[in-house]
């Protein structure tokens, strides 16, 4: 191994474009003995304050300078730095060396750690912390891609044009249709109600679909036990009403579960935590122990439900507004979307005002307007008494980055409470939704243009 570790240190003395390539991933660790690390760390210092590598004589200056060496360790360190010479080699090779050298490094150190962290010698970090520190060890690689180059990378972005972006898609036509096809991956997707309204029923019935479409479905609760969560994708997947779900004999419902079993290729995770005390940092240990446990790994998340989820950032929510706290937890989550690259979706609750109102609003956000500034999708669901009597949930497009927000902004979908579903409408429910509208809620341009977009609608 030292031959490579003196490899790697004569090439960044000797080859800018290696140097300049490989530096930023090489840790100082990597190094096992004290003579490596100085000669490093002063390569490092010195590229890092000047921009160039440094030659034989300045790179002894500055180790002569160092007041934490003794006589010995530095004869050793002129005696190495004195021997070193330009050598011919490929560099395709010598760059592909030192990365399977840095990650075979990166693996040893952090399975010494895990062991240390195991004999319970570590004061700082529990035993959860081990599959975040194998996993980033494994992850080791050189990236050389630093950006988009407008005018070079012009056939990778045309590509990008007409690839067909993998979406998670819903079984509801017009959620489809304001998508774009679904949910794409790396994206934040907040649905806003009141209380009671349908939040945790929407997320149940998407997350069903989404099993039912072989997908691999995690979903989190920190408001309800993981048995009510599985209780209403019961009635939803089962088609039993929830309230005689209790009634049915085991043979029945060991048979209806399997039934679903055998129709998909995907798993359902549901895991609770406590309210208000779970973040992305728990999130994301989860990701890592059900991928090592488990061999799972999600397509879509599903929270429910982001206000009632703890930030990383704010310890507490002792000296922080809740725009701040609020927005922060947003931003943590979309994070951790593009990290674990999934869409995720949650929910968020109206304001007072906004509750029981027929025509919700993206200023009825509860606690922080930084929440819509974050999602990439976000919608309202709104239930006023007559909708309760047809059956029905009104749907309004606060947010868009997926589609014209104003084409289909309100539409109307059924819903099924008791079992949990929400299903597509007949084209006259559509209309009727238009033509009940209340004037004193819009003026008679913006009816007949809503008019005119909802006419349009084909089931």
């Amino acid at each position: 191994m030292e031959k490579v570790e003196l490899l790697v240190l004569n090439n960044l003395l000797q080859k800018e474009k290696y140097t300049r390539k490989v530096i930023p991933f090489i840790k100082e660790e990597y190094f096992q003995e004290l003579k490596e690390k100085v000669i490093f760390q002063e390569i490092f210092s010195f590229v890092e304050k000047y921009n160039q590598i440094p030659n034989k004589e300045s790179l002894l200056i500055e180790i002569e300078n160092r007041t934490d060496i003794n006589e010995g360790s530095y004869r050793e360190i002129v005696e190495c730095v004195s021997s070193f010479e330009e050598i011919e080699s490929n560099d395709e090779w010598l760059v592909d060396t030192t990365e399977k050298w840095c990650r075979d490094r990166a693996i040893y150190i952090a399975l010494m750690d895990a062991i240390q962290i195991a004999d319970g010698k570590d004061e700082k970090r529990g035993r959860n912390a081990i599959p975040s520190i194998l996993s980033d060890a494994l992850s080791v690689s050189f990236n050389s891609q630093v950006g988009h180059d407008y005018l070079e990378d012009y056939e990778s972005r045309y590509e990008y044009y007409h690839r067909k972006e993998d979406k998670i898609p819903f079984d509801l036509e017009f959620f489809n249709k304001i998508t774009k096809g679904g949910l794409p991956n790396k994206t934040l997707n907040i649905a806003l109600a009141g209380t009671g309204v349908g939040k945790s029923l929407f997320m149940c019935h998407v997350a069903a679909a989404a099993l039912s479409q072989s997908k691999n479905v995690l979903y989190i609760t920190c408001e309800m036990a993981e048995e009510k969560i599985a209780e209403r994708i019961d009635a939803n997947l089962l088609n039993i009403n929830i309230q005689k779900i209790g009634e049915l004999p085991k043979s029945m419902f060991e048979n209806k579960v399997n039934s679903i079993a055998k129709k998909t290729q995907g798993s359902l995770i549901i895991k609770e935590y406590p309210t208000a005390s779970a973040h992305v940092g728990h999130f994301r240990a989860l990701l890592n122990e059900l991928s090592i446990k488990k061999s799972f790994r999600p397509d879509i998340i599903f929270i429910d439900y982001l206000n009632i989820c703890a930030s990383s950032r704010y310890r507490g929510n002792g000296a922080v507004n809740s725009y701040s706290y609020i927005k922060a937890i947003a931003e943590e989550l979309r994070g951790l979307a593009v990290e674990a690259n999934v869409p995720i979706v949650s929910a968020t609750q109206t304001t007072r005002s906004g509750y029981g109102s027929s025509d919700v609003d993206i200023t009825d956000t509860s606690e922080s307007f930084g929440l819509p500034a974050t999602a990439d999708l976000m919608f309202a669901l709104i239930s006023t008494e007559e909708l309760e009597q047809l059956g029905q949930i009104m749907v309004k497009q606060l947010k868009n980055r997926y589609n014209d927000p104003t084409v289909n902004k309100r539409f109307v979908v059924g819903i099924d409470r008791a079992k949990m579903r929400l299903f597509d409408c007949e084209q006259v429910a559509q209309k009727d939704m238009i033509d009940n509208m209340a004037s004193s809620d819009y003026d008679e341009e913006e009816k007949t243009t809503l008019k005119d977009k909802f006419g349009g609608f084909k089931f």
